[in-house]
């Protein structure tokens, strides 16, 4: 659930192993669970949990594990809490690095982001250090093979939808919104029959700054070590992985 660059993370994406996915399913558990103590266990009434719900469909996380995550998240005895907490920083050679969690123990989580990213050349920031080089976008990736619309067709429909852009591969379509776009054009996809491998919010980076080997073998662990962490939900870079 790493930000690397556009068209290999979503190649990776397609490729995680089972222990990965059960992984992010857990993650995506606790995404499920705050945005229902903030909204409600309803996603017609709770426009952040239909978002998570869509990023969960998006990784092949099973509707019976979304139903469960939500029943539990509502139910009684349920006292979890945590916060959403970003923390911005460098890797190697200056790379921006986000960070965001979602933790009941900010201590812990800070002390070991701080010493992952220490220990491969990186270094924690203070907030607002790095997030001038990011841009919040709502992004939404369809494979091309998915669909029968064309190419033409599709992107006079999403951008009448709300799209701020739409840009093709030779294997994908990727679709930016705005934030506040985001959720209105998903689900008018929807609302077509057209399924995507990536739908949510993001940060986006202005710029991609190249490694050299080296740097690219410790910026690849940082991302690594990171993902490991429970508390970890996202992980956005500027590293050109290509």
């Amino acid at each position: 659930m790493s930000g690397h660059s556009k068209w290999n993370n979503i190649k990776n994406k397609k490729e995680k192993s089972d222990a990965q996915r059960g992984k992010i399913f857990t993650k995506l558990g606790r995404e499920i669970l705050v945005a229902v103590k903030e909204g409600g266990p309803d996603p017609a009434g709770n426009s952040k949990l239909r978002d998570v719900i869509a990023k969960c469909k998006a990784n092949n996380m099973p509707n019976d594990n979304i139903e469960r995550s939500i029943k539990k998240a509502a139910g009684d005895g349920n006292t979890a809490n945590y916060e959403e907490i970003t923390y911005e920083g460098y890797g190697p050679n200056g790379v921006a690095v986000m960070i965001e969690t979602m933790t009941d123990n900010r201590n812990r989580t800070a002390g070991d982001v701080r010493h992952i990213l220490d220990k491969f050349g990186g270094n924690l920031g203070t907030n607002g250090s790095v997030s001038w080089m990011f841009d919040k976008k709502g992004v939404i990736v369809i494979e091309k093979a998915s669909t029968k619309i064309s190419e033409d067709d599709l992107m006079l429909e999403v951008i009448e939808a709300g799209a701020e852009n739409f840009e093709v591969d030779e294997e994908f379509y990727e679709i930016t919104t705005t934030p506040d776009d985001f959720s209105a054009v998903r689900e008018y996809l929807e609302g077509k029959g057209i399924t995507y491998l990536e739908a949510e919010v993001k940060m986006v980076p202005q710029n991609y700054m190249s490694l050299d080997e080296e740097g690219a073998r410790k910026m690849g662990l940082i991302v690594e070590k990171l993902e490991d962490l429970d508390d970890v939900q996202e992980i956005w870079h500027n590293w050109d992985e290509e």
